[in-house]
C-alpha cells in the first residue's frame, strides 16, 4: 500500500497542475473577463496556425526513423488504442448509431499531448522526460491524423452526414502529412533552419492555449449533465476504466516493464487520459453539439484527476 499511495500522490500532484490552468480559464470566463468571441478567435488561430506549426516543427526537427529502430511501435499503439475505443463505443452505442456517433469520439481519443506532456514533465527527471517527450511525439505521429480526420468527423458532423475527403482535411492533418513526406524523402534537409525555428516559436503557444481554451469552454457551459448522464457514464467507463484496464493487461502480458519501464508508464498514462482537447477546438471551429460534449468532458476530466493516478499506482503494484 505504501507504493500505491506514493505513486498515486505523485501522479495526482502532476495532474493537478494542469487542471489549475483549466480551472483558472473557466473562472475568467465565468467572471466575463474573457468573452466567447475571444475564445472562438483563440480556437480558430490555434487550429489553423499554432497547432500546425507545432506539428511541422516537431516532425522536421526531431523525427529520424534511423535513430529509433522500433519507432513504429508507438504509432501502432496509438492506432490500436483508438480502434479499441471505437470498437467498445460501437458495441455500447450500437442501437443508437449514427445519432450518437459523437460519443464514439469521446470514448476513443484521449488528450495525448496537452495533458500527457505536462504530467510527464512533473513526474520524471529532465533526462527521463527528454525520452518521454520523444515517445509522446512518436505516439502522436499516428494519433494526430486520426484525431483530425475520423474523430473530427464523428464529433462535428450531423447524424446523417457522409464522410467526404473535405470533411477529413484539416490544417493539422495536412501539416502532419507534409512534414512526414519531407522526412521520409529526405527533403527535410532542404528546409531552412529559420523556417522550422519560426514554426517552433509559434507552436510553443499551442499547449498552454489548448488547455486554456478547454478550461474556458468548460467554464462557460451551462451545467446540465442530467440529460446526458447515462451517455456520460458509458463513455467514462470505456475511456477511463475499460481501456486502461485492457492496456495494463496487454503491457503486463508482453512484459514491457522489463524491456522499457519508461515506455510502459507512458502507455499507461496515455490509456488513462481524459478525452482530447482537440475535440473542443473542433467543435469551436466546425460546429457540433458543444453543450453535450462539454458537459460529458467535464465529468471525464474530474474523474481523470483521480483515475489516472489510480491506474499508475495499480501499474506500480503489478510491476
Amino acid at each position: 500500500m505504501d507504493i500505491f499511495a506514493a505513486v498515486f500522490s505523485q501522479t495526482f500532484g502532476a495532474v493537478l497542475k494542469v487542471f489549475i490552468i483549466i480551472l483558472a480559464a473557466g473562472l475568467l470566463v465565468r467572471r466575463r473577463i474573457v468573452t466567447q468571441d475571444q475564445i472562438k478567435g483563440l480556437s480558430v488561430v490555434t487550429v489553423n496556425v499554432f497547432l500546425p506549426c507545432l506539428i511541422f516543427s516537431n516532425i522536421i526537427d526531431n523525427f529520424r526513423p534511423d535513430n529509433f529502430a522500433y519507432w513504429w511501435t508507438l504509432p501502432l499503439a496509438a492506432t490500436a488504442t483508438i480502434l479499441l475505443g471505437l470498437l467498445l463505443g460501437a458495441l455500447v452505442f450500437l442501437r443508437e448509431l449514427p445519432a450518437k456517433k459523437n460519443m464514439l469520439a469521446l470514448a476513443s481519443v484521449q488528450n495525448a499531448g496537452y495533458l500527457i506532456l505536462p504530467v510527464g514533465s512533473a513526474l520524471f527527471s529532465p533526462a527521463e522526460f527528454e525520452r518521454f517527450a520523444t515517445y509522446c511525439f512518436l505516439y502522436i505521429l499516428a494519433f494526430n491524423p486520426l484525431l483530425w480526420s475520423i474523430a473530427k468527423y464523428l464529433v462535428t458532423s450531423q447524424a446523417d452526414e457522409k464522410i467526404t475527403f473535405r470533411s477529413l482535411t484539416t490544417p493539422p492533418l495536412l501539416a502532419n502529412i507534409f512534414a512526414l513526406l519531407l522526412v521520409f524523402t529526405g527533403a527535410y534537409r532542404l528546409v531552412p533552419g529559420v523556417v522550422t525555428s519560426s514554426a517552433d516559436l509559434l507552436g510553443q503557444a499551442t499547449v498552454p492555449l489548448a488547455n486554456f481554451i478547454l478550461g474556458a469552454v468548460l467554464g462557460s457551459i451551462s451545467l446540465k449533465i442530467k440529460p446526458y448522464f447515462f451517455d456520460a457514464l458509458k463513455t467514462l467507463f470505456i475511456k477511463l476504466i475499460a481501456i486502461p484496464l485492457i492496456s495494463i493487461l496487454v503491457l503486463y502480458l508482453f512484459d514491457l516493464q522489463t524491456k522499457d519501464p519508461l515506455m510502459a508508464k507512458f502507455l499507461v498514462l496515455q490509456a488513462a487520459a481524459a478525452p482530447a482537447t482537440g475535440l473542443i477546438l473542433q467543435l469551436r471551429k466546425y460546429g457540433g453539439d458543444e453543450q453535450k460534449i462539454s458537459n460529458i468532458m467535464l465529468l471525464h476530466y474530474i474523474a481523470c484527476i483521480f483515475l489516472m493516478p489510480t491506474w499508475m499506482a495499480v501499474w506500480s503494484l503489478l510491476t
